[in-house]
């Protein structure tokens, strides 16, 4: 799932020529910046009142108790500023296996497709977010004493937003009979369907097919943005075959983005971006080198511990390969390694620190779900020790003969010395898993105290005293590719939880409920379909979008027939990151490839054999439910 911010890279939309701008652009480029630069003080307004709110409570034990009331309603307004944000850089996550493959005419014409369709969707929910915002301003925030409008506004001003940005993009493209071709080819395929409207009601269940298959599946192969295509099935399948008010849709969008747990995404996105510029990221992956590096596979045993420990502060699979692989790469490639080997590899252990806490998936999980976050974050650990095991095995047969003889092996003093610089940038998830474990902090609130450390310690000690690189010009960046990956991912929660509420009423749960407790071989038979179903889904819905949609059906169904649900999501997010990072589809290694700066079509071939030996890690650890639940 994190990848989104790299969407830009592999879709090459934005056109950053030095020509001199068009009308229309400098519109945008002006309107982007006063979405940006609210954005970027939201993110520091939720550190800041989550922060005083632990320090208020454990430390001065007077709890503020309306931090979370304030932060609640200032992280939807973040939420939706950043899917905005994220629209106009073409940030939100989507699948470009299909686009990327087409002629060079007919990917533009697809570009301006998904576009319109977005578009679409945009301007068929304003006013049934315009109507939620009204009925809120009847009820009363209970700390605040604030009218609830103040909170769901977020809505329709960030649907009204995206909307602009799509109108701005479909204007300045270059070909008006392109643009004119895909905004007709949207409006025909909504027409049909409206016209066929008298004769879908009667299709009764057929109509899950027709909707959150079908065109849920033509929207994602042709590059409708995720979030969009679950939004556009949804709306078609409420609007045309049932009486259900549309405003419910808002509503359910609303609660699948308001889960205060969540708030906890854009916090740990912070955090990574913090540990790579301050160079926390740069003294881990120094001191495993000292120590393995004179290994035959060294750094690449260095690679996959280094992800595990980044892994254990970000919660962004992009932003821990984006600290991990410019500090190592250069020093494989010099001692011969292939950058097809390097760029799959590093995809490899992005699908196996899944599990670490505090990965989003983790958190997405437990807020959709119910699931103890602590439980989960205890649970995630041995899992990726595990498949680190498998992956370094399969590293040593490759690299058995790996010729060492101009590789100088550290001395125990310069060990000692890569060791004491990194024994801040070490003790990180630590303090982090302390706060949370002793009760200091909740899973929320932890990410505060994250982003405090790294800044500190950043500053004082990495940025004055060893590398002297801190960079104070890459914060507000930082804090807008923050809210930018956030947003994305926060829209793609709301629609698939206003999916998964259609399935629900519809009654698909209860027969998929069915289906699942009686398959033959229990819960053996059950795991395994979990298994194949998570990599299939993770390959082409990538991983919180999965999550979302069939997280809150298939939990029950494992408790159902004995799984422990702990045992359960780890099973399903090392599955479902073996999807996400499996070429063809899987956009987490395309990230991989373009945060390596490496051609696709090289880690092909030896990426199967990373992927083979997850999936041998995957199965002990489906086999073994102490590896998950041993120490909760």
């Amino acid at each position: 799932m994190a990848h989104a911010e790299l969407s830009e890279i592999m879709a090459g939309e934005v056109d950053q020529s030095p020509r001199r701008r068009s009308f229309t652009e400098s519109v945008e480029h002006a309107l982007g910046r006063l979405v940006e630069i609210p954005a970027a003080l939201l993110v520091v307004a939720e550190i800041v009142i989550l922060f005083a709110g632990v320090v208020a409570r454990y430390g001065l034990h007077s709890p503020l108790i309306w931090s979370d009331e304030l932060a609640s309603i200032l992280f939807l307004w973040l939420a939706m500023l950043g899917a905005a944000v994220a629209f106009r850089r073409a940030e939100h996550m989507r699948m470009t296996a299909v686009v990327a493959n087409a002629r060079p005419a007919m990917r533009a014409y697809l570009d301006l497709v998904a576009t319109a369709a977005a578009l679409a969707f945009l301007l068929l929910i304003a006013w049934p977010a315009y109507e939620y915002a009204y009925e809120e301003s009847y009820i009363t925030t209970p700390a605040l004493q604030i009218l609830n409008s103040w909170r769901a506004a977020a809505l329709p001003t960030g649907i009204g937003l995206m909307a602009l940005f799509a109108l701005l993009r479909l204007a300045r493209a270059a070909n008006a009979r392109t643009v004119l071709a895909a905004i007709a080819s949207v409006a025909v395929v909504i027409a049909v369907f409206w016209l066929l409207k008298s004769g879908l009601r009667p299709l009764g269940n057929l109509n899950l097919i027709i909707f959150f298959v079908g065109v849920t599946g033509f929207s994602v192969f042709a590059g409708v943005p995720i979030a969009f295509a679950f939004g556009l099935a949804t709306y078609g399948y409420l609007a045309l075959t049932t009486s259900t008010p549309l405003m419910v849709l808002v509503g359910r969008m609303d609660e699948g983005m308001s889960h205060l747990i969540l708030l906890s995404v854009p916090l740990f996105v912070f955090l990574g971006l913090l540990i790579e510029m301050t160079g926390m990221a740069r003294a881990m992956v120094a001191f495993l080198a000292s120590l393995l590096g004179h290994v035959r596979g060294g750094l690449h045993y260095v690679l996959v511990g280094a992800m595990y420990l980044v892994s254990g502060i970000s919660g962004s699979k992009a932003a821990d390969m984006a600290a991990v692989a410019p500090v190592l790469f250069p020093e494989m490639k010099a001692r011969g390694a292939r950058p097809g080997d390097l760029v799959a590899l590093l995809s490899a252990t992005g699908a196996q620190t899944e599990t670490i806490p505090p990965s989003l998936v983790l958190i997405t999980i437990g807020s959709v779900t119910g699931v103890s976050i602590a439980a989960l974050f205890t649970g995630g650990l041995l899992p990726g020790v595990v498949l680190a095991i498998t992956l370094s095995v399969l590293v040593w047969w490759r690299y058995r003969k790996e010729d060492l003889r101009h590789v100088r092996r550290a001395s125990g003093a310069e060990i000692w010395r890569a060791l004491i610089i990194a024994l801040p940038a070490l003790a990180l998830p630590f303090v982090i898993r302390y706060a949370v474990v002793e009760g200091i902090a909740t899973a929320t609130e932890v990410s505060t105290i994250g982003i405090v450390y790294a800044f500190v310690v950043g500053f004082f000690i990495y940025g004055l005293l060893i590398y002297r690189n801190f960079d104070w010009r890459r914060l507000v960046p930082m804090l807008v590719e923050t809210a930018c990956l956030s947003g994305a991912i926060l829209l793609i929660i709301g629609t698939a939880t206003g999916m998964a509420w259609g399935l629900t009423q519809s009654g698909f749960s209860r027969a998929l409920a069915a289906a699942m407790t009686g398959l033959p071989g229990g819960s053996a038979s059950f795991i395994a379909v979990s298994i194949l179903a998570f990599v299939i889904l993770g390959s082409v819905l990538e991983g919180i979008p999965a999550i979302v949609l069939f997280g809150p059906l298939l939990f029950p169904i494992a408790r159902a027939v004995g799984v422990h649900e702990v045992h359960y999501a780890m099973i399903i997010i090392l599955a479902m990151g073996i999807g996400l990072f499996a070429p063809p589809f899987g956009v987490g290694y395309y990230a991989a490839c373009a945060i390596g700066r490496v051609d696709p079509a090289q880690g092909i071939r030896p990426i199967w054999g990373y992927l083979l030996a997850l999936m041998v890690g995957l199965i002990i650890v489906a086999v073994f439910p102490w590896i998950s639940i041993g120490f909760l």
